[in-house]
């Protein structure tokens, strides 16, 4: 027997974090202004690969906005669960957006490195540069807060990328500013490549963690550890769990855990308590949508569906997969 269908978080009910990704487009193109300016005063391949990546920066920004809003929808009859993974596809574009502003900085500096050229009004192009990181930086830190408090990979995902671009950005400063007091020219490319490099490093990540997300990964230790803390603290040798699994997508936290209960109760008494069971795990994960399955403690069939991959719920001395009185 199943306990009724979950109650899904009210997408509603929690904070509009579009406004965040609207800060991110302002932004990016402000950046975007300041740094074209300093690459057509330098004439630095540098310059214009720093510029390339605060481009990128707006594309993945206005995807973000378009996930965001649809993340945010609620649940229908045809998306029962919501489309919080949408998300995770916001994401994985801004990691194949990285991979392409990588590709396109680092044929440049290799062009520029073959047919170097002389730079020109270093000093102010440089400020100009130190100004847009200033602002990219203060907004990456923002996105990064909120992306971490409620737990949206979007806003992590386009914080990262903002962040990358400021220590991009540091190592174009770095790099233009040698090729200043050493007049050698050909280091402006050297530094372009080593940024379009760490630019693709950045991309990985992020590709990585959001196909995790996309193939339903587990939610992280800390979570379980508190799941699997109040199951314990709950089994009395006449109630107990197994088969706990878990999922994440975007903000939203899923579990589903067997229920084995006296084999006398009535639906009634199981179904009581069950609710107080998924108000208390509730309590702990607000996010958390519980799936249950409530099955006889005696009855052997209840030992044959645990589910080959879960969660570990007691320890070793505990054997889920038979009922206390035959436990040795």
């Amino acid at each position: 027997m199943t306990s009724p269908a979950p109650t899904l978080p009210d997408a509603g009910a929690r904070v509009d974090l579009r406004r965040y990704a609207w800060l991110s487009i302002v932004v990016a193109i402000l950046t975007i202004v300041l740094k074209t300016s300093a690459w057509a005063m330098t004439d630095s391949v540098g310059l214009l690969a720093d510029a390339a990546e605060s481009t990128v920066n707006l594309v993945a920004a206005v995807v973000a906005l378009i996930a965001l809003t649809v993340a945010a929808r609620p649940a229908t009859e045809r998306f029962l669960y919501g489309r919080a993974k949408a998300e995770y596809f916001s994401a994985a574009i801004e990691g194949l957006m990285i991979f392409v502003a990588a590709a396109v900085i680092m044929v440049t500096a290799v062009e520029r490195f073959i047919n170097p050229r002389p730079l020109e009004n270093l000093g102010v192009g440089l400020l100009i540069v130190v100004i847009a990181s200033l602002l990219n930086g203060g907004v990456a830190l923002v996105l990064l807060r909120v992306g971490r408090t409620h737990n949206s990979i979007t806003l992590r995902a386009d914080g990262t990328h903002l962040m990358t671009d400021v220590v991009t950005s540091a190592g174009i400063l770095l790099g233009v500013g040698l090729v200043a007091l050493t007049g050698w020219e050909r280091l402006d490319a050297v530094v372009a490549f080593a940024v379009g490099v760490n630019i693709i490093v950045t991309g990985i990540g992020l590709l990585r963690e959001s196909l995790s997300g996309l193939l339903d990964k587990a939610l992280p230790d800390a979570d379980h550890e508190i799941i699997t803390e109040v199951l314990r603290r709950r089994t009395d040798g006449t109630i107990t769990f197994h088969g706990l699994q878990t999922r994440e997508a975007g903000p939203q936290k899923f579990m589903n855990v067997h229920v084995l209960v006296p084999d006398e109760w009535t639906v009634k008494q199981g179904h009581d308590y069950i609710d107080g069971l998924e108000d208390e795990l509730r309590d702990c994960l607000p996010d958390l949508t519980v799936l249950t399955h409530l099955e006889p403690i005696s009855d052997p069939a209840s030992y044959a569906d645990i589910p080959e991959q879960h969660v570990p719920i007691h320890g070793d001395d505990h054997d889920p997969t038979r009922p206390p009185e035959e436990a040795p």
